[in-house]
């Protein structure tokens, strides 16, 4: 009886920790543990124009960081193996960096957060917890796949963007250098590598949320 006690205290625990958790994603409560990579660059010059299409991007940055907390929070949730679960936990806490210089960007560049974020958070959470339950390698095959479309789409928003606009440049470099650790870490952590039409159709659902909040 007492066994039964402490997992349903266990269970509840989580799901409270959880929820602030999510609260806090989602309303900027969650602060960077690392310097901002543009806290020491000048501020370009942009046109309305530039800077609109760079808020953009940043708000499409922000959203694929609100999904990555939901999706980390759930495989870490799902996950059976001790070092799964704690790789997952360190890339989220890096994750949430990203998460912090793309508020902080937004708020420079006068742009706000996607008014779907919540809707992406509460999908990608489901995706993750569902990923974990597929077992550990489909868990951290799923990050290494995630992670190397993020990477796909830095790129092409590098591109992009303004030479001039080294705060914007700065914090994607940052990201870019993280996410490509964070993929290559998990198949070193026994992830398996998913097949390449799997990774185009994931490509697609891509696209769904950049394009929605984009300008949303």
């Amino acid at each position: 009886m007492g066994l039964d006690t402490r997992n349903s205290t266990d269970v509840m625990d989580q799901l409270i920790n959880g929820f602030d958790r999510a609260l806090k994603t989602l309303t900027g409560g969650r602060q960077a543990n690392r310097e901002n990579p543009a806290q020491h660059e000048v501020e370009a010059d942009l046109s309305s124009s530039e800077k609109a299409h760079v808020g953009g991007l940043m708000r499409v940055n922000h959203t694929g960081e609100i999904c990555a907390q939901a999706l980390y929070e759930g495989q870490a949730l799902a996950a059976k193996d001790s070092r799964a679960k704690q790789s997952l936990l360190e890339a989220a806490a890096e994750e949430q960096d990203h998460l912090s210089w793309c508020a902080q960007r937004l708020e420079e560049l006068d742009e706000r957060p996607s008014v779907f974020d919540p809707l992406f958070y509460g999908a990608s959470l489901v995706l993750g917890v569902g990923a974990g339950l597929l077992g550990d390698r489909v868990s951290l095959g799923f990050v290494e796949a995630t992670e190397s479309q993020v990477v796909k789409h830095l790129d092409e928003h590098l591109q992009s963007i303004p030479e001039t606009d080294a705060k914007t440049r700065a914090i994607l470099h940052a990201m870019r250098k993280d996410e490509a650790r964070h993929g290559a870490h998990a198949i070193e952590m026994g992830g398996e590598a998913f097949a390449p039409s799997v990774k185009r159709a994931m490509s697609v659902l891509a696209k769904v949320m950049t394009r929605t909040s984009y300008r949303l």
